[in-house]
């Protein structure tokens, strides 16, 4: 049979890279939807691939999303060729890695969070909460992009 898709469930993990901390969701595909892991520590010494390595081991995704920053005309931005770099990287886990448009997902997460807070349901926001939270609208984006 001709190159037939994988339809079946899937689990993805989603990142939202950061100079200073890398947001991380996983997302399932039967569902649509996405939660929130936390955050994996960025700096001068790179990327922490320890704690990263520890999350794929866990979750076992068979694809990693990367949430690609572009300017709104499209043009790459002044953060496009770090993530270049961390996608590199990320080749170690021999995991497909796939990018999707993640413009707003950081205004996005943080106005649903200060929403939650305003209602009562959360109390203080903190950058890590919103770096994860930013994840998941890359996660839920790819996924609803792939249904």
């Amino acid at each position: 049979m001709p190159d037939t898709p994988d339809l079946g469930p899937k689990t993805i993990l989603a990142v939202d890279f950061g100079l200073r901390r890398i947001g991380i969701a996983v997302g399932q595909s039967i569902t649509g939807s996405a939660s929130p892991l936390g955050v994996v520590r960025n700096g001068e010494e790179g990327p922490d691939f320890e704690s990263l390595g520890k999350l794929i081991n866990e979750w076992q995704p068979s694809l990693v999303v990367v949430g690609m920053p572009r300017h709104v005309d499209e043009t790459p931005s002044d953060m496009t060729a770090h993530v270049e770099s961390f996608i590199e990287e990320l080749r170690r886990y021999d995991l497909p890695i796939e990018t999707i448009d993640e413009r707003n997902t950081s205004t996005e997460a943080r106005a649903v969070l200060k929403n939650a807070r305003a209602t009562g349901s959360r109390g203080r926001i903190k950058k890590e909460m919103i770096d994860s939270a930013a994840a998941v609208f890359i996660a839920e984006r790819y996924l609803a992009s792939h249904r």
